[in-house]
């Protein structure tokens, strides 16, 4: 199990992850930048709280499992599995290099990548097939997959997500970056979602919505999980795409925009300066 944290530790962590992510991007020369941005903090907390996982032993048959199904934005689970110690940070260096397994989609040829996923859609299949599997073989491990809003589109995740029900995978934790963006435009606009979470609760899910760019909120809501006995739990996670930096949140343009260096110096500082925020913050909270 992961070591607990303190949340001043999580919220310094997801600063470091957004600089790394937004590091990576630059020298890749492509990338997701805002839905990265945006699914960062969920993905900080999971791995340094919530999932049993073993980076020195990732087949390991009782950890739990994570898909990564908004595949295209990796850069986030990349940092994270790096921190982690599933391979050496130094890899990230060669992302988007020939040869180089570390591309702009998860594969499996990467340390701790369970599943191949970018093709939307497909992720909540594979973590349903998962979930059934753990339970047939009598397994603790827990199943989580993150999904995009704009994923939802996709009739893949409703089939899906009636397999779940009926097989009463309470064993599984769905969660959605509901950051309100796609490719396009608002998904509001291509492809209305709301009410989000009673169709979710229509196809037998336990339906949670939290803050998915709060620390402390995302700890308490994956506490609560399962959220009902016998029945999947989704979390509808509501977050701001390219969160942590100014100029690229809740800004379409920055799907999968690469800063310049002028651009990449302005959000590094940015980042600095709420490093420094959540320092001074704790040290006084801690001393009065």
């Amino acid at each position: 199990m992961a070591i607990p944290m303190l949340n001043s530790e999580l919220e310094h962590k997801s600063i470091q992850y957004r600089k790394t992510i937004l590091t990576s991007i630059a020298h890749a020369g492509a990338g997701h930048t805002g839905g990265s941005l945006s699914c960062v903090d969920i993905l900080n907390v999971l791995y340094n709280q919530v999932m049993n996982v073993d980076a020195g032993n990732p087949s390991w048959p009782q950890r739990d499992r994570y898909i990564h199904s908004k595949g295209h934005s990796v850069e986030a689970l990349y940092t994270v599995l790096a921190d982690k110690g599933f391979f050496p940070a130094e890899m990230l260096a060669t992302m988007g290099r020939s040869g180089s397994h570390w591309v702009g989609h998860p594969t499996r040829k990467v340390p701790g990548v369970e599943q191949n996923t970018g093709a939307l859609g497909h992720g909540l299949s594979v973590a349903v097939g998962m979930a059934i599997a753990a339970k047939q073989d009598g397994l603790p491990s827990r199943v989580f997959t993150l999904m995009g809003d704009g994923e939802l589109s996709e009739g893949s995740i409703w089939e899906a997500s009636m397999s779940a029900s009926y097989y009463k995978l309470d064993n599984l934790v769905v969660i959605i970056d509901r950051n309100t963006l796609q490719i396009t435009g608002r998904t509001e606009s291509v492809m209305a979602q709301e009410p989000l979470a009673a169709r979710f609760e229509a196809f037998g899910y336990a339906v949670r919505t939290v803050d998915g760019n709060d620390i402390a909120a995302l700890l308490d809501v994956f506490a609560q999980a399962p959220f009902a006995a016998g029945k999947p739990s989704l979390i509808i996670a509501r977050t701001t795409k390219g969160k942590g930096v100014s100029f690229i949140e809740d800004a379409v343009d920055w799907h999968h925009h690469v800063p310049t260096s002028a651009e990449l110096a302005i959000a590094l500082d940015e980042l600095a300066q709420a490093e420094q925020r959540v320092q001074d913050s704790y040290a006084t909270s801690t001393t009065r």
